[in-house]
């Protein structure tokens, strides 16, 4: 559901979107989605918890709406372990409003064991006068290419997006998937802008530097990454089959912001964790001091407790078939390689000079200091991630 809470703000809202309003000084007002990503939740997922995936104990969605707004800006709620393409099917119903319909076809394929084509009770109104089970409203009925929206997502958030951009404009490579909307394709035009912010648009290595060098060790990351990743998107393998799928269309103005918050190893003074890696090589990369915790035990060139297996600041594989792993993919933000979230492979890419360029990625650059979840104001002692919201915020609204 919106993250705008009060009534009269939300009509307010929704009548300067109705009347096509833009804000004074920009070239347009179209909505904004904020999509999550890998074991992300939705605004209402925890009823009474004022933590937001969006911002910790601040709110990145209300700062977006004031930003030179007001602004109409929605947080999604997705699966927070599914598929990219179970994800799209989800934002799609929440966006437009209808009832969540993975599609007949791919569920037949790709589903987990009794998995329902037409899942219960997940759905999304889109005439609050027509609601007979009142069901959460859709952000944005009126969506279509006469009323685009932009979209922003974090992490697997990104690749979620690209999902859905090609189901919208494509349909489903199996053709009709029993009857759903969304797989038609003929959709072009829906989505005015992308950006993603620490994507893994080839992959992250954290699943191989987890899985392949731990392959007897238990853990709650290698339980999820083990039985839930093995064949997703997220690993680079499966990453490059998926960029070739969900392509970059020539509609759509594309972004992308990376972030890095490891350093190449240093003697001393170079702000990594010196208690986790005394000794180090300038050939590798180690966690900054200021990463969060968790994530430093794999970030660096060992994984913490062991002097015999590469974390993702040293990991490398080159086995014939697999995409090969090499010394540009050491710096990460704990969670995703830094060289994954500019594009995808084999995608166009430019780096962004204040003219955007549409079917093309345009690269915000990279933000040192940032780990994956620095960029989304957690709790940390990493920098604020404002100031990046302010530039997207001026970028999207500025097409």
């Amino acid at each position: 559901m919106s993250s705008i809470k009060k009534p009269c703000a939300r009509a307010l809202l929704a009548l300067a979107f109705l009347l096509g309003t833009a804000t004074a000084g920009a070239a347009n007002n179209y909505p904004v989605v904020l999509v999550h990503g890998f074991l992300g939740f939705g605004p209402d997922t925890y009823p009474g918890s004022s933590f937001l995936y969006w911002g910790g104990y601040h709110d990145i969605a209300a700062r977006m709406q004031r930003y030179k707004g007001p602004h109409a800006v929605y947080t999604a709620g997705v699966g927070a372990i599914s598929s990219n393409w179970d994800r799209a099917a989800e934002l799609y119903a929440q966006i437009k409003g209808t009832c969540v319909d993975y599609g007949a076809t791919h569920v037949a394929r790709y589903g987990y064991p009794g998995q329902p084509q037409k899942p219960a009770g997940k759905c999304w109104a889109a005439d609050p006068h027509n609601n007979p089970h009142g069901y959460p409203l859709a952000f944005y009925p009126q969506w279509d290419a006469a009323h685009p929206i932009h979209l922003v997502g974090h992490s697997q958030g990104g690749t979620t997006i690209r999902a859905l951009i090609q189901l919208l404009e494509h349909g489903s490579p199996d053709g009709d998937e029993g009857g759903g909307e969304l797989y038609r394709g003929g959709k072009t035009g829906w989505v005015r802008s992308v950006v993603t912010i620490s994507a893994p648009h080839n992959g992250t290595t954290l699943r191989d530097a987890v899985l392949d060098v731990l392959p007897n060790s238990r853990s709650p990351l290698r339980d999820i990454l083990d039985q839930r990743l093995a064949h997703w998107e997220l690993a680079p393998d499966g990453a490059r089959e998926f960029n070739r799928w969900a392509l970059t269309s020539p509609s759509v103005y594309y972004f992308s912001v990376a972030t890095r918050a490891t350093v190449a190893g240093a003697w001393c003074c170079n702000g990594s964790d010196r208690v986790l890696a005394p000794i180090q090589s300038s050939r590798f990369q180690y966690p900054r001091d200021d990463m969060i915790p968790y994530f430093k035990l794999f970030a660096g060139e060992f994984i913490a407790g062991s002097l015999a297996q590469p974390g993702m600041g040293s990991y490398t594989q080159s086995a014939p078939g697999r995409v090969r792993i090499d010394s540009s993919w050491f710096a990460s933000d704990g969670v995703v390689n830094t060289v994954s979230m500019r594009a995808p492979d084999g995608h166009p890419v430019r780096d962004y000079d204040g003219r955007a360029v549409q079917g093309s990625w345009n690269f915000l650059g990279t933000y040192d200091g940032y780990d994956h979840f620095d960029i989304l104001n957690w709790p940390n002692p990493g920098p604020s991630a404002d100031p990046v919201y302010d530039r997207i915020c001026d970028v999207i609204f500025d097409l």
